[in-house]
């Protein structure tokens, strides 16, 4: 049996502590790392997109002018059809009964005005010798003015009756695009109205209305002084531009008097007919051009309360500095900058969430991910 020996509390404090080291402070965080973007003066074209509807160049409602069974329909539905060409036949057997009516009248009338410029002609010799009296003169030159009237008349009667036997064949009083037919072989047509056949529309070019503010308007009509002669660009129900531009047509302009909106009507090539009536669309309007714009990306911008808008740029010691800017326009993906930032100064695209203003960060030249794709693949 050893004895157990017990030290005094006072000797343990002298005993060397084994593996502990100093406590250290807290790590410090490397700079962030940041992409940027310098701000760039630049031409920049202001365009705003206005909705409005594809309308047809001209548009004709082929009718019925006078009455009878419709025949024949002589064209195919959803078809280019030229002017003149036949499009339906009407009956033209009560039509030729009444044009040979009127030519008999016609020539009842022309036997008739002989009779009377003959007997006229008589009573005017006779009455130079007192062969006749004055009274039968009078009544003879009065009688060859009624033959005279009812010719004209039947002359009249005859040409309308062949105007109606010509309306019998319906042709198409313009080209263009003609849509179904309303009425069918068999029916009665033109009994009390003109009876709606079909419906031709011109479809090249085509028209295009919109509205805009009056205000605009003003802006648009400088912009359009200059070398872009208020050219526009139409996108499509899904997104893309058509190929062909348009150009607006400022002579039918009118103003609202309630809205102040004022009505503009665009002129666009449509060879193709991909452009129908009543397909929605928005024209993209040139509104201004701007020399030496400030323009930043929009994913730089951060908006704050009440809409203030703030980026984060590089200084020249690699520190990010909070800025406070205004912003204009947005064109294409950029905003312009119309206060607190100059050109060239390094605006932070990526990193803004590691990088507080006032830290030192590590910038990089931004690369979009199109450009680094491509850049990979070479």
């Amino acid at each position: 049996m050893r004895p157990i020996l017990f030290l005094p509390l006072s000797l343990l404090w002298l005993l060397p502590s084994c593996g502990k080291k100093p406590a250290a402070g807290p790590p410090q965080m490397p700079p962030a790392a940041v992409t940027f973007v310098p701000a760039a003066a630049e031409t920049v074209h202001i365009t705003k997109d206005l909705p409005g509807r594809i309308d047809a160049l001209r548009v004709a409602e082929v009718r019925a002018r006078v009455s009878g069974i419709l025949l024949e329909k002589s064209f195919e539905e959803g078809i280019d059809v030229k002017a003149g060409q036949v499009l339906f036949k009407i009956d033209p057997a009560p039509l030729t009964a009444a044009r040979d009516s009127a030519a008999a009248s016609l020539a009842r009338a022309e036997a008739n005005l002989k009779k009377a410029q003959n007997d006229s002609k008589r009573f005017m010799e006779l009455i130079a010798t007192d062969a006749v009296s004055k009274q039968e003169t009078e009544t003879a030159e009065s009688a060859l003015q009624v033959s005279t009237a009812e010719h004209l008349a039947a002359e009249a009667a005859l040409k309308t009756a062949e105007l109606n036997l010509g309306y019998a064949t319906v042709t198409a009083p313009i080209a263009g695009r003609i849509g179904k037919a309303e009425v069918t072989e068999g029916a009665l047509v033109g009994q009390g109205d003109a009876t709606l056949l079909a419906v031709i529309q011109q479809l090249d070019p085509i028209y295009f209305d919109f509205t805009q503010s009056s205000t605009d308007l003003i802006a648009l009509k400088n912009s359009s002084a200059g070398g872009e002669q208020n050219k526009v660009t139409l996108l499509l129900e899904d997104g893309t531009a058509y190929e062909h531009p348009g150009k607006i047509l400022f002579s039918e302009v009118s103003v609202d008097r309630t809205t102040g909106m004022v009505s503009l009507r665009a002129e666009f090539p449509n060879p193709k007919r991909d452009l129908l009536p009543g397909m929605f669309a928005r024209a993209r309007v040139l509104q201004s051009v701007k020399e030496n714009a400030i323009t930043i990306p929009q994913r730089a911008l951060t908006r704050g309360a009440g809409g203030v808008g703030s980026v984060l740029i590089v200084d020249e010691a690699n520190h990010a500095q909070l800025r406070m800017v205004q912003t204009g326009e947005i064109t294409g993906d950029k905003w312009v900058v119309t206060s607190g930032l100059k050109a060239g100064e390094k605006v932070i695209m990526e990193g803004h969430l590691k990088a507080r203003p006032g830290a030192l960060v590590v910038p990089e030249p931004f690369v979009a991910k199109e450009q680094a794709s491509t850049a990979n693949k070479q």
